[in-house]
């Protein structure tokens, strides 16, 4: 097998193997570009947090700043297993974030109050869609997570691999190295324009 042979192989199959994820960062992306057509989708009276539960609630505060570990035990008491994200935008109550790409749960404790309130949120495919698509990191104390983010990891290395072979491809293919010139450089140009006034 020659080189060229290699990377037409690795191009169709790079294509292949990766391609729902490739089709989840595409359609995503029309999501996150358009919010408002589904915003719309939504304005039907239904509320987009129930409450789960009110509750009296006492959880020893750190003396430094990382509220992961307060994070971690309100989960870890509401009977929840799973990512999440803690902080605090208001000095009068500490904010939890616990997520799935089927469900979220949003924990707000008001620690002179010493009360937990936690609320559901509605399923949305919307944000479904751009759930997968934002989620990476190595910060969540999961298996699973960690291996979505090796995953993502390989799902850029696969686009820049894609780059390159299909840049190797159309260097061969000498009868459309014009055309692939101009697809090249209007693409280049184009970035380039918004990336300067934007």
């Amino acid at each position: 097998m020659n080189l060229t042979l290699f990377l037409r192989r690795l191009h169709l199959y790079l294509g292949l193997s990766l391609g729902p994820w490739f089709l989840i960062y595409g359609i995503s992306s029309v999501v996150f570009n358009h919010p408002q057509y589904f915003n719309a989708l939504h304005q039907d009276g239904v509320p987009q947090w129930t409450v789960r539960f009110e509750r009296p609630y006492s959880v020893e505060l750190p003396a430094g700043k990382d509220l992961r570990p307060v994070g971690a035990q309100i989960v870890k008491d509401a009977g929840l297993e799973g990512a999440f994200g803690t902080y605090q935008e208001r000095s009068d109550r500490i904010n939890v974030y616990y997520h799935t790409f089927w469900k979220s749960v949003r924990f707000t404790y008001f620690p002179a109050e010493k009360r937990l309130l936690a609320e559901d949120h509605r399923f949305r495919w919307d944000q479904f869609l751009t759930g997968m698509h934002a989620r990476g990191g190595f910060e969540q104390e999961m298996v699973l997570s960690d291996l979505w983010g090796v995953v993502v990891d390989i799902v850029c290395l696969g686009m820049l691999l894609w780059i390159i072979t299909g840049i190797y491809m159309w260097w061969k293919l000498e009868s459309l190295r014009a055309w692939g010139w101009v697809a090249l450089g209007g693409g280049m140009l184009s970035f380039a324009m918004f990336v300067w006034r934007l």
